[in-house]
């Protein structure tokens, strides 16, 4: 016999609370109420469909970029494919954005033709 987690019942509020309330304390606190875990609710959750994954913010509150868009960037100040630039992503994001901030700023003082 399967042993059963979460009555209908619970699984109806946990759901409803999440939906009206879709945050980490809502959950931390539908965890303490059943005596579950925070994983516990999230995987429930997930099962009906209903988590929501939160987004990933940089500690700047910005969306992160990848290395590779930031490889992409500098093959376009350089006017050259990305794949000309193989390797590069090995470097770190710091290293990665100084060389994009000084080709943009070399771009930028070029005179116009």
């Amino acid at each position: 016999m399967k042993t059963v987690n979460y009555t209908p019942e619970a699984t109806r509020v946990i759901v409803e609370a999440y939906r009206d309330t879709p945050t980490k304390t809502m959950i931390a606190a539908l965890a303490d109420r059943f005596g579950k875990t925070v994983r516990s609710i999230i995987a429930k959750l997930s099962r009906e469909g209903v988590y929501i994954k939160p987004v990933y913010v940089s500690k700047n509150g910005a969306m992160p970029e990848t290395k590779s868009a930031k490889v992409e960037k500098i093959a376009a100040l350089l006017g050259v494919p990305a794949d000309k630039l193989s390797g590069l992503d090995a470097a770190t994001k710091i290293t990665l954005d100084l060389i994009v901030n000084a080709l943009a700023e070399k771009t930028e003082a070029e005179p116009n033709d």
